[in-house]
């Protein structure tokens, strides 16, 4: 049976951050993720965890920025990532060993290292040899602490010009840069965007033991999994089906914008789909 873990970024967004850990918790979460840890205190966050019987599953390094200002400050100035950019090695290296202090405060195995947006002027085979050297070197800093690193192919629709689109890409990048601890974090939603066939993709990549998380939301406008063209249901049980074949035991990160999310009460109201599944 899929385990849904509640993406407290994009869910609950009628509550204050700190509050989405309780309202997941009542709503039968066992888990979360979200986009960044960085503007609270480690020990806060551990705290909230504790306190409602949740496990922190993922969340990104930083999108640039080396401390709680500069990378709100990245983010909110488009920064998506710096790992593929050339001359910005130093900034990358900070932003991991943060996100490794707060993994190992938060006790979250893994962590998403995005790839960064690709400049007008150069070419992603240029930036290809940045990226990998990068990879390996956070890879092997993240084992010497217990930890997965996870890159994720992303729509061009949503972040035009990521520098990461495809599972094919990803899993040559993780092929070539040879760490076991380096995975794919899969996400349905910018699979199907980017290239459908999602079910026959999921056959093909989860026995390979390269994939380290599965995201889900509704296409194309990103709300629930009940919502739009993907047949979940469907591929719940093909995700089933493959994981208990092949031993994958992780996690379905719940990333979508609840359709009444705006309302109080919007993301419960929406999670009827999730009923029969757990």
């Amino acid at each position: 049976m899929p385990k849904f873990a509640a993406n407290l970024s994009m869910m609950y967004p009628e509550l204050p951050f700190l509050d989405r850990f309780e309202a997941a918790a009542k709503d039968g979460f066992r888990a979360v993720e979200y986009l960044f840890p960085y503007a609270f205190a480690r020990e806060e966050l551990a705290a909230r965890l504790k306190a409602h019987g949740l496990q922190q599953v993922l969340f990104n390094a930083p999108p640039g920025g080396t401390d709680a200002a500069s990378i709100d400050a990245a983010w909110a100035g488009g920064m998506r990532g710096t790992a593929c950019l050339p001359g910005r090695e130093a900034e990358f290296r900070a932003g991991v060993a943060l996100a490794l202090d707060y993994a190992e405060a938060l006790a979250c195995p893994r962590i998403h290292l995005m790839a960064g947006l690709l400049p007008a002027d150069r070419t992603r085979e240029e930036l290809r040899p940045t990226y990998v050297a990068n990879l390996r070197w956070a890879a092997d800093q993240a084992a010497r602490r217990g930890r997965e690193v996870l890159i994720e192919p992303i729509n061009l629709r949503d972040i035009p010009g990521f520098f990461l689109n495809r599972q094919d890409q990803a899993h040559a990048i993780v092929a070539e840069v040879g760490a076991p601890n380096l995975k794919v974090q899969m996400d349905l939603y910018h699979c199907q965007i980017v290239e459908g066939d999602v079910a026959m993709k999921i056959r093909q990549y989860l026995p390979s033991g390269a994939v380290g998380h599965l995201q889900i939301a509704g296409v194309p406008e990103r709300h629930e999994p009940d919502i739009g063209e993907l047949n979940y249901p469907y591929l719940f049980g093909v995700i089933d089906e493959v994981a208990a074949a092949c031993g994958w035991d992780g996690w379905l990160g719940c990333e979508y914008k609840p359709r009444q999310g705006g309302q109080a009460g919007g993301t419960s109201a929406g999670l009827g789909w999730m009923q029969a599944w757990r």
